[in-house]
């Protein structure tokens, strides 16, 4: 009985850095393509986004013009280095940050798209907790630098 147990934690533990890597993965591009897509958009329809951050949402602590531009940018810089898997728990930290700023921010949102805030919080606290995965610049740059 132990020997099967232990054929089957290997089977079980070998599947799950595989698995897991690709989770990892999958999780990293779907969140960047989220925020990155919000960003284009607010970038392609400047105006909407300067109304919307001056008359809308309710941003804490710094001024609207402020948190229009710093919005804009970080959902257009900081998704990038998700994907590429690049400093990862950091951005995925700051985008973690940035979702709940959003959510607060915007409580109209709340109705139709908290549900959607929650998973990409939830998707970004895991690359934060579990980091980029094995097919990342991290692990890359982490790799080399052993060498």
């Amino acid at each position: 009985m132990n020997k099967m147990i232990a054929v089957y934690d290997h089977i079980v533990e070998t599947g799950q850095q595989h698995v897991a890597g690709l989770v990892l993965l999958l999780t990293r591009l779907w969140v960047a393509s989220v925020f990155l897509r919000a960003g284009w958009l607010k970038f392609q329809s400047w105006d909407s986004t300067l109304y919307l951050f001056e008359l809308e949402y309710q941003v804490p602590v710094i001024p609207w013009l402020w948190a229009a531009y710093l919005g804009t940018a970080t959902e257009l810089v900081v998704p990038i280095f998700i994907a590429l898997g690049l400093l990862t728990r950091p951005a995925a930290l700051v985008l973690f940050l940035f979702n709940i700023v959003a959510v607060v921010s915007y409580p109209t949102l709340w109705p139709g798209g908290f549900y959607d805030h929650q998973l990409w919080g939830y998707m970004l606290l895991a690359i934060v907790v579990w980091g980029a995965g094995p097919w990342s610049l991290d692990r890359f740059l982490l790799k080399r630098r052993a060498h």
